[in-house]
């Protein structure tokens, strides 16, 4: 480990309490702190914020943190403040301060005490603050959201184009940091190129959900029926539905209400106390289901949705990947279901009709990527992956199987001499066209384009007519994940050869391609898998999930701690009908077993008793001896009040193996009295903070946790935490 290492390490212990970084976090700062530009795209929950908070800290000077959201920032300034002494470490400026508030953060500024100073794009416009930030020293501009500068972003604020400007107007030689959560190659070119940094460092972690299963279905009359019918396959589960319309929605909710299940409605139109009532229904497990417009899941973050269905197509990919990641956020079971028919893509045309025709053919080319993905016979995962710029395996890849197009393929043509005609006849008609024109130019359609081009005369207008619109369509959607065409970005999708494409014409090999499918508007539709990795008792699940809300609200304590969802799954699989059998399911053990369990096992028996089901018959599963050995030395060992890491270190484990250890002893019922632990990790208020986090959760998923803290707090210490709150509520 090198000084500067070092010195960063130690940095993040004194100012975050973190012993190391996450991911790609430690590289980007080293490289903020050596001046250079840089742009970090990350999911969320994947620290950015660090990313340059860490860096403001250490370097001399004020950062400035430009954020598009004012209830973000008050979060961040209140997270930072948190950790220093003194307040003045981190401002807010807006228009919403005094004179009196204004002066004292240019004073904190003046006087070095000020490390991040969080501003909206709007602020900075005012000449007054862009005179004064000129005359203090300046270490970094870090622009957070940053896809909201770009046009091709889902989320596009005019006011970030100007920041380039204002910054050089400030100190142009300032290092800039972008960060967002999401961003498509367009977006990142857009981004890079507005904040006058396209020699910045980039850095990109994974945008792959691999527990999650993506499925489109074909959109008929009958779409409530089979949203109503997915839903009660998935009895018991908490998901979320989305309506593009308000009305839709309202009408679905009642649907599915009438049908038996325990459904909400939620949109912006809904007066706020209504809005808040559902919403926490939700979180709270008294209903099950979510029926919305996209105004629902900004600030939402329930780690158990199991699904997620779209009754009508996004308006683009970005907004898809958005809205299918809030399910299985706790690494289980997500299950993404969208249904499409192209009728309702032309009525989301209609509606950008009255538009500026730039914004148009930018909704337009966005929604047409919807249409390829919905579509497509290739891997979705693979697609979805492709638009944003990331390479994926569809044989071996982490979630390789989790889609229906990878589940039950379509069988694959040679296509190699179509894949020649087609790339040669976009050279002969130089690069210019778009996706659409190029098929219209290869099944021989005229338009006025092609005809004022005098295109529909050449020898190769209607060249490719044996084959079908959908087979052209097909072939290049699968040539641009291929890598072999691309699609230029500032001419609106022109569709042009890459090196990889005319390696190809020079040396013709074998290409086998997929047709897309074609969705029938009188095509049944049933779900092709229920997404999942076992096959489950539903009506049990129900009863249990039940059992397990019941038993809960009596101790005050939430259904996690009660027990885990995969005891629950372990209960279904094995079907324990007396507490001997109950303690050898997953995280039960003797403690919880005694505490909790009566009411489980006698429902189970009856259960088992009223419906003749046949259990297995190796239920018992006997724990070894070492695993007994340790776990009464580790018990023995807390009782004295050793230090954690002394009675790691006897035995030979790491810090997060031990952890785990300990873990296991406490999910299955045992008391650990680790509070002399905790009080040398955390101070009074942390603890009472932690406490009702843990009280008020969903479940526990501490990386959930993590992100709701923004990092505060190291994943180890809280899962030291969680050990002591379940200890202390459930044992």
């Amino acid at each position: 480990m090198s000084s500067r290492d070092y010195k960063l390490a130690s940095s993040l212990k004194r100012f975050f309490g973190f012993s190391n970084f996450r991911g790609l976090q430690e590289e980007v700062i080293e490289t903020l702190l050596s001046g250079k530009d840089t742009f970090v795209i990350m999911p969320t929950g994947g620290g950015k914020s660090l990313c340059y908070q860490l860096p403001a800290l250490i370097l001399d000077g004020t950062a400035i943190v430009v954020s598009p959201l004012i209830a973000l920032m008050k979060n961040q300034v209140d997270a930072i403040r948190g950790i220093s002494k003194q307040d003045g470490v981190a401002h807010v400026l807006n228009s919403s301060l005094t004179k009196g508030q204004v002066q004292v953060v240019k004073d904190d500024i003046t006087n070095g005490v000020t490390k991040l100073l969080y501003v909206a794009p709007e602020s900075l416009t005012k000449q007054d603050y862009v005179d004064f930030l000129r005359s203090v020293p300046i270490s970094f501009m870090a622009v957070d959201e940053a896809h909201c500068i770009s046009e091709w972003g889902h989320d596009f604020r005019p006011e970030y184009r100007n920041l380039r400007g204002i910054l050089d107007r400030i100190d142009e030689k300032i290092p800039v940091i972008g960060l967002t959560a999401t961003a498509t190659p367009k977006v990142q070119e857009d981004i890079l190129k507005n904040l006058g940094i396209t020699d910045a460092v980039t850095f990109k972690a994974s945008f792959n959900r691999p527990n999650l299963f993506y499925e489109v279905l074909p959109k008929t009359d009958q779409v409530d029926r089979d949203i109503t019918s997915f839903i009660k396959k998935n009895e018991g589960k908490s998901g979320i539905v989305y309506c593009l319309s308000r009305k839709r929605v309202e009408e679905l909710a009642q649907i599915l209400v009438v049908n038996g299940i325990k459904a909400v409605p939620y949109h912006a139109g809904l007066d706020n106390k209504q809005r808040v009532k559902n919403q926490d229904m939700f979180l709270m497990e008294d209903v099950d289901v979510v029926v919305a417009t996209i105004a629902f899941g900004m600030g939402i973050d329930k780690p158990d949705v199991r699904f997620v269905i779209h009754h009508d197509i996004p308006k683009s990919i970005e907004s898809y990947y958005q809205e299918t990641g809030r399910a299985g956020r706790d690494g289980g079971e997500g299950h993404c279901l969208a249904f499409y028919a192209y009728k309702d893509i032309e009525k989301l045309e209609k509606f950008m009709s009255g538009k500026p025709i730039a914004e148009q053919e930018i909704g337009f080319a966005l929604l047409h990527e919807m249409v390829a993905y919905a579509e497509t016979s290739m891997s979705r995962r693979k697609f979805i992956l492709h638009y944003f710029g990331e390479e994926f395996d569809d044989v071996n890849g982490p979630g390789a199987d989790m889609d229906d197009n990878a589940r039950n393929p379509k069988p694959k043509k040679e296509a190699q001499k179509q894949v020649e005609l087609l790339l040669k006849v976009i050279l002969d008609t130089a690069q210019q066209y778009r996706f659409s024109d190029v098929v219209n130019i290869l099944v021989g359609v005229k338009n006025a384009l092609l005809m004022s081009r005098q295109v529909v005369e050449k020898e190769f207008f209607g060249i490719g007519s044996n084959e079908t619109i959908s087979y052209w369509r097909a072939l290049i959607r699968q040539l641009l994940v291929a890598g072999l065409l691309k699609k230029e970005i500032e001419t609106y999708g022109v569709i042009k050869l890459t090196d990889k494409g005319e390696a190809f014409l020079a040396s013709p090999h074998s290409f086998f391609m997929t047709e897309n499918h074609e969705y029938d508007q009188t095509q049944s539709t049933t779900s092709s898998s229920g997404g999942g990795t076992a096959v489950f008792d539903k009506k049990l699940h129900g009863l249990l999930m039940k059992e397990r809300k019941r038993v809960a609200d009596q101790s005050g304590v939430p259904p996690y701690a009660v027990f885990q969802e995969a005891s629950i799954e372990d209960m279904l699989l094995k079907y324990p009908i007396n507490l001997e059998e109950l303690k050898n399911i997953h995280g039960v053990g003797e403690g919880k077993a005694m505490k909790f369990g009566r009411s489980f096992v006698k429902l189970i028996e009856k259960y088992c008793n009223d419906n003749d089901v046949v259990r297995p018959q190796d239920i018992i599963i006997k724990s070894t001896g070492a695993n007994s050995a340790l776990k009464l030395y580790i018990i023995q060992s807390v009782d004295r009040k050793l230090p954690l890491e002394d009675i790691a270190n006897a035995k030979g484990k790491e810090r997060t193996a031990f952890i785990k250890e300990l873990e296991t002893i406490v999910f299955s019922g045992t008391k650990l009295d680790i509070s002399y632990e905790i009080d040398s990790l955390f101070d009074e208020d942390q603890q009472e903070e932690l406490q009702e986090y843990f009280m008020e959760a969903e479940n526990d998923d501490i990386q959930e946790a993590f992100e709701e803290f923004d990092g505060d707090f190291e994943e180890d210490d809280l899962r030291l935490y969680r050990i002591k709150f379940i200890s202390e509520v459930a044992n």
